[in-house]
């Protein structure tokens, strides 16, 4: 019977744990010190509450000059970017100026002017970025790799990993998955998707045995108004309005970084998004306001990655 060693870790403000299989413990235990080392890397870097990270020097001269980058905060530029596109502007990364003015501690609504004023700063298209220097052009305006910067740092966790020798396993940061490889008998892993609105309920098991598995949802910030609905954390940035049309995403993808934007996406595009999500590589477990389970299997992720 192979062994299994757990290594468990807070950063990026979540629960984390690094799971591995068939590796001898010495072995396992420097391997998880590597991948946690790497993921706390990717925090300082691009957190945006360190006043030493890149996103805060980036943030700091909105409205003077550009900031030059490295390759890595390039590509996740570019990244960045393409959702942009890809998603007619709902993936956003200027938009977490938006928070501001929504207090989801205490439940409360911002006005149409607090609203309308923050919206202002909002817009990616009106970056300045050319593959090398990124310039912020108005004064309040930031950028935020939340929505992808986890799942990168999930995505990096199992390239360490894997350029260690490790090749059963997966790391989970937050509920941000990505598989090393399956089990040591050949089995994939299975992983529970929470029901949106049963805590201690699953509404559904998947199994990988490589790839990637992020879930986005209403239920993870929200407050409920006076008049019965549920606005949660994740904001239209055309609107500044929380979206509505589902009660979570779940999306298996080969990257991390790619199944949590997609997850993003689709909570952002809404009724489209199952036609939008069908495409080769991506699985995809979608829950409307009604409670019904929209899928499209992920099996045909089950195969050897071609790279880290």
């Amino acid at each position: 019977m192979w062994n299994v060693h757990r290594h468990a870790f807070t950063a990026m403000a979540s629960p984390n744990e690094i799971v591995l299989g068939g590796v001898a413990r010495d072995e396992a235990a420097d391997a998880c010190d590597a991948a946690e080392a790497e993921v706390r890397r990717i925090e300082s870097k691009y957190s945006r509450y360190r006043d030493d990270s890149m996103i805060s020097a980036i943030n700091a001269r909105a409205g003077r000059n550009a900031v030059a980058v490295d390759g890595e905060t390039a590509q996740l530029l570019n990244f960045a970017a393409e959702l942009h596109r890809q998603s007619e502007g709902l993936f956003d990364i200027t938009s977490g100026c938006l928070r501001r003015v929504w207090d989801f501690k205490a439940g409360r609504e911002p006005t149409p002017d607090a609203l309308a004023f923050q919206r202002q700063y909002v817009g990616w298209q009106r970056v300045q970025w050319d593959g090398r220097a990124i310039a912020l052009p108005q004064a309040g305006m930031e950028i935020d790799f939340g929505g992808i910067g986890k799942e990168y740092a999930a995505d990096r966790a199992v390239a360490a990993l894997r350029g260690l020798g490790i090749r059963h396993g997966f790391v989970n940061l937050g509920g941000d998955i990505r598989v090393i490889g399956p089990r040591p008998d050949g089995q994939p892993w299975v992983f529970a998707i929470r029901h949106p609105r049963r805590e201690d309920e699953v509404s559904a098991r998947i199994p990988l045995r490589y790839g990637a598995l992020a879930t986005s949802g209403d239920y993870e910030r929200f407050f409920i108004t006076p008049d019965g609905r549920c606005c949660c954390h994740i904001l239209d940035p055309r609107t500044g309005q929380p979206v509505s049309h589902w009660q979570a995403v779940s999306v298996v993808a080969p990257l991390c970084v790619a199944a949590g934007a997609l997850a993003t996406m689709a909570m952002l595009i809404g009724a489209d998004a199952p036609s939008r999500l069908s495409t080769p590589g991506v699985g995809f477990l979608l829950v409307d306001t009604g409670g019904q389970v929209h899928t499209h299997d992920p099996e045909q992720l089950i195969q050897p990655p071609t790279s880290p």
